[in-house]
């Protein structure tokens, strides 16, 4: 900026949209008649890049334009739901129905079917049970690969199939537009 921009020259942009390559003390003078600050703004070019504009604006929309890119991205996480090989069926639809929530929201789901002491000689019933909870989320979600065995552990990532990602600001706008339930009075009993 200004005076600690060490090129001997430079391509200078002035508010009226004039290009110029000049000696950078004059392109500092310059800008500072104007008001503004000379800033580079592409130093790899040759010569580097500066415009004329006022430091403190532009430091304001870098840091606006950094924050609105940081709050629209949405980060994908991985989900992990566990289960033993004989996980019941209460239980295991309950896991199902978090891992389907989990996929709505955009995130991936892993999972994992431990093994512990001698249900580590029965892996066939692990595997089974990964192959049916892929089965399950077959619409919701997409299995990368196969079911994977590490060590006492067997996995399986299920990634959410392409979809617009549900928020929960979403789900209240569409609670407080929907119109109220009208109540029956009820009738007199005779």
């Amino acid at each position: 900026m200004n005076e600690a921009i060490r090129a001997p020259e430079v391509r200078a942009i002035f508010p009226d949209d004039e290009v110029v390559v000049l000696p950078t003390p004059e392109a500092v003078k310059r800008a500072k008649e104007m008001g503004l600050d000379l800033i580079v703004v592409s130093p790899t070019a040759v010569p580097p890049v500066a415009k004329a504009m006022d430091y403190g604006q532009w430091q304001y929309e870098t840091k606006k334009k950094a924050h609105d890119a940081r709050k629209k991205q949405h980060v994908i996480l991985v989900k992990e739901v566990k289960f033993r090989p004989n996980t019941d069926d209460h239980d295991y639809d309950f896991k199902k129905n978090n891992a389907i929530r989990f996929l709505k929201e955009g995130n991936r789901v892993k999972a994992v079917v431990q093994f512990r002491g001698r249900e580590i000689a029965h892996t066939d019933l692990g595997h089974k049970l990964l192959q049916r909870f892929a089965r399950d989320l077959a619409g919701i979600g997409a299995v990368e690969g196969q079911p994977k065995q590490e060590g006492r552990n067997a996995h399986v990532i299920i990634s959410p199939v392409k979809q617009a990602p549900v928020t929960k600001e979403k789900d209240k706008d569409k609670q407080a537009k929907a119109p109220p339930q009208a109540v029956q009075p009820s009738e007199p009993q005779a």
